[in-house]
């Protein structure tokens, strides 16, 4: 078989068709969006189609809302200090324990710096414990950050109701949905949410472009000075391949993601139910309230780097987490900090799906990972005889 790839939640293939809608921004449509004559005109309204594109994938009522950023990470920044800098007596900033690297590693330098950042916790499933949410806000609260799905466990956040519990106290609410946007249908005009982030290279778009969602009305500090791009909250020259990718990415990804949702999600359970049928193994996050393309399961007494391998020689590409903390020997954060048993804690695997994964692909990869497992196993069960002075049975005599 072709390689598989099932790491989508790291970065997705970037759609045959978003390449095609990007090629003649590179040559033939060259122009400078903010340049005043034909070659700049022409493609600023391709950058408004895109950004009309993305607005209608997360249900903003205004087009104006929507901020080209280069990607999630600029755009959880930019949220938190923004929230920080426009609201005076407020200098708190809370978040939860399994955020991603993008919110925890500014969380962290701004605790460096004298600023106060509460970290929620979560339970066993994943789930933010809500009281100590609320308690955690406060009058002194700037901005409430909390991704809305973890990108390791899939496990989904009720944003829209902790978005209402930090309006209460007259905090911003910002939510870092990059592993959301195109996997599940959002409505944002229903919502209380301030800010949203999101990155095209997670729903088969360019990497290096993303965007942040900016509510009408919001207060708001730039990042990024300079020039009058983007209503001037983000100067810069426009990276317009990047943005018509994004744009082009969007409008793919509503067009068939209420279809693409339940296939996926099918599929998604007859891998978990494959790989549970294997024995000693664990699902991890809430299997109630999850992305639909997401399973991490935890496997008893192994090494996921281990496994991980074994997948990568057979042309599988899976994760033991996070893309933006593999190469560490520690478990994830993420994973201790829902309290996984110490003997799964190392043997956890992520698997991602996306729209071009197939059902042989899924067959073909439970069918692996029962031959990975088997010889992990026997191996483990013959040290164990060793270990423990049992003789092993000799080779028969030719």
């Amino acid at each position: 078989m072709r390689p598989i790839y099932l790491d989508n939640n790291a970065t997705t293939r970037t759609d045959p068709l978003v390449i095609a809608a990007m090629l003649p921004f590179f040559s033939e449509r060259f122009g400078n969006a903010s340049s005043g004559h034909v070659f700049g005109s022409d493609v600023a309204g391709s950058v408004r189609e895109a950004r009309k594109c993305v607005r209608a994938l997360i249900g903003a009522e205004f087009d104006s809302e929507i901020v080209f950023t280069s990607g999630g990470t600029e755009s959880d920044n930019t949220a938190i200090l923004s929230a920080l800098a426009v609201q005076e007596g407020r200098d708190e900033v809370v978040a939860t324990a399994v955020e991603h690297p993008a919110v925890l590693s500014l969380t962290n330098e701004l605790t460096r710096r004298g600023t106060t950042c509460h970290l929620v916790p979560v339970d066993s499933c994943g789930r933010i414990d809500v009281e100590a949410y609320r308690r955690a806000l406060s009058p002194r609260t700037a901005v409430a950050s909390i991704m809305w799905a973890n990108n390791e466990t899939g496990t989904i956040f009720p944003v829209e109701y902790l978005a209402k519990m930090a309006r209460s106290v007259g905090a911003l609410f910002h939510t870092d949905a990059v592993q959301c946007v195109g996997r599940i249908p959002i409505d944002l005009k229903r919502t209380e949410i301030d800010m949203l982030s999101l990155s095209a290279h997670k729903l088969h778009g360019p990497k290096g472009i993303g965007a942040l969602y900016v509510r009408k009305g919001t207060r708001f500090s730039p990042l990024i000075t300079g020039g009058p791009q983007e209503r001037r909250r983000r100067a810069g020259t426009e990276n317009v391949p990047g943005i018509i990718g994004l744009g082009k990415a969007a409008e793919l990804a509503a067009a068939t993601l209420e279809q693409e949702q339940a296939r996926i999600g099918a599929l998604r359970d007859r891998l978990e139910q494959g790989l549970l049928n294997l024995g000693h193994c664990m699902v991890l996050g809430d299997v109630n309230s999850r992305l639909p393309n997401t399973t991490g399961i935890a496997f008893e007494h192994l090494e996921g780097e281990a496994i991980i391998h074994h997948l990568s020689r057979a042309g599988i590409a899976a994760s033991v987490g996070s893309a933006c903390t593999s190469g560490s020997m520690e478990p994830s954060y993420v994973l201790r900090a829902m309290k996984v048993p110490p003997d799964s804690l190392n043997g956890a695997i992520r698997f991602s799906l996306s729209r071009e994964t197939t059902s042989s692909e899924i067959e073909h990869v439970v069918q692996v990972m029962a031959d990975v497992l088997a010889s992990f196993r026997a191996t483990s069960t013959a040290k164990q005889e060793c270990a423990s002075g049992t003789s092993l049975p000799m080779e028969p005599s030719p």
